[in-house]
């Protein structure tokens, strides 16, 4: 006869090898998803757009961010994080990337909204480098599951560009 020890030792294993591949069972299942996203952001205003004492570039506007995630929820999706970022090309840097809003989205209830907002964070490029910019505003996601791997996409919104002068 085993022991207790050996009893409670074997049901315990026996119960996390189930956990486990459920665990896999769940994570295996998101890959059948396939998300349509979507996403707009527009440019109201560009509030103002200066030279700092530092010599640094600074931009501050008004955006529109809309969007209708819904599709990324699963029954295994614990939550979504999403942001915003300005993308540019330097002579210094083939990529240079500003984060502007970010959230997190905790349901799919929340899954489509609608932002009027000012950029959360400040737009800053270390020089002189934004006059008459061309620039992309990309709305990034990460998806966070119960269990499993975490999925990142984005969408890119072309077309945007800074203007020549200080205001």
């Amino acid at each position: 006869m085993h022991s207790f020890g050996h009893r409670a030792n074997a049901v315990a294993t026996f119960a996390l090898t189930i956990l486990a591949a459920m665990c896999f069972a769940a994570s295996f299942s998101d890959s059948f998803n396939s998300p349509t996203p979507a996403a707009s952001v527009k440019i109201l205003n560009i509030n103002w757009f200066q030279k700092e004492a530092n010599a640094n570039d600074e931009v501050s506007m008004t955006l529109n961010i809309s969007a209708d995630l819904s599709s990324l929820f699963t029954w295994n999706t614990k939550q979504v994080f999403v942001f915003v970022a300005a993308e540019y090309e330097t002579p210094q840097n083939a990529l240079n990337q500003v984060s502007l809003w970010d959230g997190i989205i905790p349901a799919k209830e929340h899954a489509k909204f609608l932002i009027h907002t000012t950029n959360k964070y400040r737009f800053i490029d270390q020089g002189s480098n934004l006059k008459g910019r061309d620039f992309n505003l990309t709305m990034h996601w990460h998806i966070m599951p119960k269990t499993g791997k975490m999925f990142a996409d984005k969408i890119v919104m072309t077309g945007y560009q800074l203007p020549e002068q200080y205001r």
